[in-house]
């Protein structure tokens, strides 16, 4: 039997999986960040809430996006910009490591900060190439 957060989360992969399928790639980079905040959110809930297994789960969730991001990047051609965010991420997905093993809220914020300025950086991208 389903509860309601299964329901939710079932409605919000669905909802990611159409706003994928039509994206661009700035605005599936942007799809990717949102989707990352959020569950970075929920991972410092689950931290909160001593649910240690959801908790794994979201960091994960989180690496994993993170490791997406990472492997979308256009390495040839991007230059210093490229390697910059790319040495961003990895800085994030260990921070995340210690933040799941310590249970640390503070580390997961600090990723949290890194990434929103990174995310503002894209929309402010977005928004100048209309």
């Amino acid at each position: 039997m389903y509860g309601s957060q299964d329901g939710y989360s079932q409605y919000k992969e669905m909802d990611l999986a159409s706003k994928t399928a039509s994206a661009s790639p700035l605005d599936l980079v942007l799809v990717l960040y949102s989707g990352l905040l959020d569950e970075l959110e929920r991972a410092k809930s689950h931290i909160e809430g001593k649910r240690f297994e959801r908790k794994a789960q979201s960091i994960n969730k989180c690496i994993d996006i993170l490791n997406a991001l990472t492997s979308s990047l256009e390495f040839e051609t991007g230059g210093e910009l490229v390697q910059n965010l790319a040495r961003l991420y990895d800085h994030c997905v260990y921070r995340l490591y210690e933040a799941s093993s310590e249970l640390s809220i503070e580390k997961v914020d600090e990723v949290v900060q890194i990434l929103r300025n990174l995310h503002e950086g894209w929309e402010g991208l977005a928004k100048k190439l209309g």
